[in-house]
């Protein structure tokens, strides 16, 4: 059984930072890309970023330059580094997997598998 645990969340104030982890068990990284999405109080499901096989990352405008993903297959985690944290930034945060490709599954949620339980990211200003 395939599970995704997400954690990391928390609150900062404006231009803090955060790393969000999500481990997985019954999973591995290598057998297809990752990505982390979030969602915020009456807005719709938002690609944040994701993660090719091959290191190949994506982003969504709204976070470049100030998110990074990483992953260690080795540990089987996922990573989300948030810097410069804008109060925009506020959302549940979640992890999933796998994507056929990081570019497509960010704009594609539904064609993700398997998402863990969700992280909360307060932002305040």
């Amino acid at each position: 059984q395939v599970q995704l645990v997400e954690s990391g969340g928390g609150s900062v104030q404006t231009g803090g930072s955060l790393r969000l982890s999500c481990a997985a068990s019954g999973y591995t990284y290598s057998s297809g890309c990752m990505g982390w999405f979030r969602q915020a109080p009456g807005k719709e499901l938002e690609g944040v970023a994701a993660i090719d096989t091959d290191g190949s990352t994506s982003y969504a405008d709204s976070v470049k330059g100030r998110f990074t993903i990483s992953k260690d297959n080795g540990k089987n985690t996922l990573y989300l580094q948030m810097n410069s944290l804008k109060p925009e930034d506020t959302a549940i945060y979640y992890c999933a997997g796998p994507c056929w490709s990081a570019a497509y599954g960010l704009g594609k949620p539904s064609s993700f598998d398997y998402w863990g339980q969700g992280t909360q990211v307060t932002v305040s200003s």
